[in-house]
Parts: C-alpha cells; sequence; structure tokens
C-alpha cells in the first residue's frame, strides 16, 4: 500500500500531503471503486465469521438474514449519500452537518453515538480476527489484537482515503477469488462432501426450525437474528452524482459474500458451541475441507477482511478527531499542515486504542457475538437520518429521543435478561437473541418515536437550499480562506444557519449539480423501497410461513443463485473500477516507462488548483 501511495503520487495529480486528499480522496473517486470500498468496508471479521456462525446455528436462513438485514442499511445510506453531497458538498463529517445545523450541544450527542460504533464496530474486528489467527496459527491473541492494527495504521498513516480504497479494492478481489476457491472445494471437488447431494444428506437436525431441518427459511431464530441485524465516510470521498449508483451496486455486490459464504462453510463444520460463539466455523471448516492451505488460505481471507475494514474505521475516527474536535473547539483556524498532523497523529492513536479494546474485551470474556448488537447504537439512527434529510426535524426531539432511547433500549435489555435467565445477568445471558432483541427494538423504536413525534408537533422549518451552500462557505473560512466582503456575516462555529444570505450556488464544487443530487435521491428512494420490499418480504416471508424444506433440487438452486450472485459482483468491483480507471491507469504506466529510460521525466508536475486536483480525473 506504501508502494502504491508512492506511484500515485509520482504519477497522478493526488499527493496525500494535501488534506482533501488524505481524508477525503480529493472527492473525485468513481462508482466502481467506491462500490469496491463499501463491499471490502462492510466485510468485517463478523460478515466472514458471524455470518458463517448463524449459518451454523440456524441453516440457510442464518445467510440469508444476516445479509440481508446488513444489505438494507447499505441500501439507505445510498438516499444519505446523496443528502450529504446536495446539503454538505464540502463537509468532511456528517458530524459537522449536525453542528451546522444545530450547534454545539447536538453536535457533541451525536459525537458520541458515532465514536461509540467506531469502538464497537473495531472491537470487533480486532477480536474475530486475533481469534481466528490464534485458531490457526496458536499465536498469542494479545499479540494477534496488536498486529491487526499496527500493520493498518502504517499505510493508512502514508496515504489517507484513497490508499484504503486501493488497499480496499485489492481485498475485495482476493476476497472474491478465495470465496469461490471454498465454494467449488464444498461441492465439486472435497472427497468429504464434493456435491450438492453430499452436503444436503450430511445436514442434521437443529432446534428451533421447521421440522428441524436445516435446509428451511422457516427458522425462529433466524428471523430474530434478522431483526438485530437490522459508511458515510465513502459517500463523502465519492463524486457527487456517482454516490448513489455506488452505494447500490456495493449494497448488492455485498450480499453475495456472506449469504454464498456462510451457507458454503457455516454449513460443512461440527464444533462446540464456544466455537461458535467465538466465530470460528468458517476457519474450522476450512482447515478441515483443504488442510493446513485451507487454514492458510482462511487466514490470508480473514486479515484482509479485518485490515480493510479497520482502515474504514482509522480514517472515520481520525476525521471526527481532526474536523469535529481539534478543528472545531481547539483551532478553528488550523492551518492545512496543522490538520494533516492531527489527522495522522488521530490514526496512530486510535491504531493502539483498537489493539488495547481487543485485549480488554477478550480478558473480560465478551467475544463476537455479544458485541454484535445495536442496542448502544441504534437510538440515534433515526434522528442522525432525520437531521440530514428533513428539514421539520425538531432538535430537542431528536437529541432527547437518542438519549432516552439509549437509556431505555439497555434497560429492556437488562429486564429482558433478568426475566429470561432466572435473574443472571452476565455476558452469557446477556447475549442471547430474545435479550439482544428486546434491547434492539426498544433502543430503535423510543429513539425513532420521539424524534418523529417531536418533529410533527415542534416542526422546524430548516431550509436545506440555503444551509447546503452555507457548509461549503464555512468549511473554507473557517481554514483562513477568503471569499470577500461576505466572509464578515458568515456565522461562527455552532450558530444555526438556516436563516440569512441567500445562498451562492458557484460555491458549489466543480461536479456536483443539485438538480442532479435531487433526481438521484429519488433514484436512491425507489431503489431502496423496492429492494428492501423484496429483501425481507417478497422472498423470505413466503418461505417462513410456508415451511418449506429443500431438497436437494431446491437446494442446489438456492446455492447456484448464490454463485451467480458473486461471479455479477465480481463484475462490478472487480472489473468496473479498472474500466473507469482505464484513463489512470494508462497515464501511470506511461510514466513509469518515461522514467525507466529517462529517470525523472515521468513524474506529475503538480500545479496549485484552488480546490484540489480536478474532479473529472479517473484515478
Amino acid at each position: 500500500m506504501i508502494m502504491l501511495t508512492w506511484i500515485q503520487a509520482r504519477y497522478t495529480p493526488f499527493s496525500p500531503s494535501n488534506t482533501e486528499e488524505f481524508s477525503s480522496a480529493s472527492r473525485s473517486v468513481k462508482s466502481g471503486l467506491i462500490a469496491s470500498g463499501i463491499v471490502s468496508a462492510w466485510t468485517w471479521a463478523a460478515t466472514l465469521l458471524q455470518s458463517s456462525a448463524v449459518a451454523y446455528k440456524y441453516g440457510i436462513s442464518g445467510p440469508y438474514w444476516y445479509g440481508s438485514g446488513a444489505t438494507i442499511q447499505v441500501l439507505l445510506f445510498a438516499m444519505l449519500s446523496a443528502k450529504l453531497k446536495s446539503n454538505a458538498p464540502r463537509a468532511h463529517t456528517w458530524l459537522e452537518v449536525v453542528n451546522a445545523r444545530w450547534g454545539a450541544v447536538a453536535h457533541q450527542v451525536f459525537m458520541f453515538f458515532g465514536l461509540a460504533t467506531n469502538v464497537i464496530v473495531s472491537a470487533m474486528l480486532c477480536l474475530g480476527g486475533s481469534a481466528t489467527v490464534t485458531s490457526l496459527t496458536g499465536m498469542d491473541t494479545i499479540a494477534a489484537c496488536f498486529l491487526i492494527p499496527i500493520g493498518v495504521t502504517i499505510y493508512v498513516v502514508v496515504g489517507g482515503m484513497r490508499a484504503t480504497l486501493l488497499c480496499d479494492y485489492t481485498h475485495t478481489t482476493v476476497l472474491f477469488a478465495i470465496i469461490l476457491t471454498f465454494v467449488f472445494t464444498v461441492y465439486a471437488t472435497s472427497e468429504k462432501i464434493g456435491s450438492f447431494r453430499k452436503m444436503h444428506e450430511l445436514l442434521t437436525a437443529v432446534s428451533g426450525n421447521a421440522h428441524g431441518s436445516y435446509l428451511t427459511m422457516r427458522s425462529k431464530n433466524g428471523l430474530i437474528f434478522g431483526v438485530i441485524n437490522a459508511y458515510y465516510q465513502r459517500a463523502i470521498a465519492s463524486k457527487g452524482t456517482t454516490t448513489v449508483r455506488a452505494f447500490l451496486l456495493g449494497g448488492l455486490a455485498w450480499f453475495s459474500i456472506p449469504f454464498t459464504f456462510a451457507t458454503t462453510l457455516g454449513l460443512a463444520a461440527v464444533l462446540s458451541p464456544a466455537d461458535v460463539g467465538a466465530g470460528l466455523p468458517a476457519p474450522s471448516a476450512a482447515a478441515a475441507l483443504l488442510g493446513k492451505s485451507g487454514a492458510a488460505i482462511m487466514l490470508v481471507l480473514l486479515f484482509l477482511a479485518v485490515t480493510s475494514a479497520t482502515s474504514a474505521e482509522l480514517i472515520a475516527v481520525s476525521s471526527i478527531l481532526t474536523y469535529d474536535v481539534y478543528k472545531r473547539y481547539f483551532n478553528p483556524q488550523a492551518t492545512e499542515a496543522q490538520i494533516l498532523m492531527v489527522s495522522r497523529i488521530g490514526i496512530f492513536a486510535f491504531g493502539l486504542f483498537i489493539g488495547l479494546s481487543g485485549v480488554i474485551f477478550k480478558e473480560i470474556g465478551v467475544n463476537l457475538g455479544w458485541l454484535y448488537m445495536g442496542t448502544l447504537l441504534g437510538s440515534a439512527v433515526v434522528p442522525i437520518a432525520l437531521c440530514i434529510t428533513w428539514k421539520k426535524a425538531n432538535k430537542m426531539g431528536c437529541i432527547i429521543g437518542s438519549c432516552l432511547g439509549l437509556v431505555f433500549g439497555i434497560m429492556a435489555w437488562l429486564i429482558a435478561t433478568s426475566k429470561l435467565n432466572d435473574g443472571k445477568i452476565n455476558v452469557t445471558t446477556t447475549g442471547g437473541d430474545y435479550e439482544m432483541l428486546t434491547g434492539n427494538l426498544v433502543a430503535i423504536a423510543i429513539g425513532g418515536i420521539i424524534a418523529v413525534a417531536a418533529s410533527v408537533i415542534w416542526p422546524e422549518d430548516f431550509d436545506f437550499n440555503r444551509p447546503g451552500r452555507a457548509i461549503s462557505q464555512l468549511l473554507p473560512f473557517q481554514t483562513g480562506e477568503k471569499h470577500g466582503k461576505d466572509d464578515e456575516e458568515k456565522p461562527s462555529h455552532g450558530e444555526s444557519i438556516g436563516q440569512g444570505r441567500s445562498p451562492d450556488v458557484n460555491l458549489m464544487p466543480e461536479g456536483l449539480d443539485l438538480v442532479e443530487l435531487k433526481k438521484a435521491f429519488n433514484f436512491a428512494a425507489t431503489c431502496s423501497i423496492i429492494l428492501t420490499a423484496i429483501s425481507i418480504i417478497i422472498v423470505p416471508l413466503p418461505l417462513f410461513f410456508s415451511s418449506v424444506i429443500f431438497g436437494v433440487r431446491g437446494y442446489s438452486a438456492w446455492v447456484t443463485i448464490g454463485i451467480i450472485w458473486v461471479f455479477s459482483a465480481i463484475a462490478v468491483v472487480v472489473f468496473l473500477p479498472l474500466y473507469e480507471s482505464r484513463e489512470a491507469l494508462i497515464a501511470m504506466g506511461k510514466g513509469i516507462i518515461k522514467d525507466i529510460y529517462n529517470p525523472g521525466s515521468g513524474k506529475f508536475i503538480h500545479h496549485p488548483h484552488p480546490q484540489g486536483p480536478p474532479a473529472s480525473t479517473n484515478a
């Protein structure tokens, strides 16, 4: 990754010494690479480990509900990303939008939820990755907890956002190659399984499913997990009009990973309950089927998945610490050099924190399955979405809803745990399906109901068109740039900017068209509603209520659909980025050849540009 960053800086207009390039890849990345980055960043350790664990526990319904529940979130991001681009075209984080609209208190409240999300996800990555490394190699778990973030921290500190996207692309390419390796091993070449019919024969009974079968969508616990299961930085890095397409393509491509991978390896192992809780069905099945080579392939796969997702977390947290803490509260007039320095310090500090959090959670007995819950985070989901998309959203209603949702969600979680476990509340009992379901639903419902109700009773009338340009003006103004005599009228930090001067359309960044972004939002909303209805109602519920048990042909068709989906995803996230970046790849190739024959002649000469590199560049 460091070598790729050097090549990029030498032969293209993009240099990580520029703050916009470092934190948001100059907002110039096209849809294919963004889609690849979404797939990669969304492929956590949990995607591979936890999805296989739920396949092991619930049968074929587990991977489907895992994939559909998380895909819905990516599809919703498509709508939010379009709004984020139109309302805050120069924002570095979504929290800057919260601050510009509602001020310091709301900014601090939602920053807590944003950082909490990153901490929990990072801990999941570290725990899942370290458990796999330990299982496959015998390495000390504590050492593994630090090994993972250290390597990632090095290349992210050097290359910033674009380095993470290039790493994402590399990871995604290898990921799909390995998935196909396992699929064809299990269903075609393995001496232990080797066919759909043999796998069908080997699958035994599981409690909670129709007729105790693994081969049915009629799984009570699988459906519960789907409810429990119910990336802004990628939206910021992308070009405005490609954002929606990237999220839609990325979400659909990502579904193929847990669905196909977990249906393959999650059903091919026999384990103890402790191993299942640690997320080890997939590594165990890989080692059993392919021996040491299977273990090595799985180790590479998990390490790539964990490092790729960790790089996304590092960039996200660094952006928050830089723009929403340092620049917002400590040094509003920070220079580009200071911002870049703080960004790199934030990446390094959070990298160490990830390792420490993994060790702490391991020592207190928290496993991957326990961390996979939304009680601590769910209450802020609806209020945040309302802040970005709905002009009537009420500030106090969203703040109070988020806070009360958190409190009541935790209360409901613990009460349910106590009632269902004879008063025992510990790490094991709080990780149960019904217990976590209760906390998640209460947190999301309370936060959403209060925020919506307050907005309906006491609606704000916030002009998104005005603050969208105001944020465009506000950000350059805070860095010391001047746009003329009107600078004195610009709002100070935390001031509501819903009133005032008329918008200055000319301050919209190059490549952004508000009309096109509005069309993109409407398209994203339509697609999200249709795809959500298909994935959580039209396909699974008839299969659930009919209690269909798949025979050999039905199971073969189910897996074949997953394989076809994988090949379609490969076309989108492996080959589309190469096609879109063909001009930049050719330019880099020419630059390298020139340097070979005449050292120094191939280097790209950087010329000053008021808003960074041109948005139309294909790199």
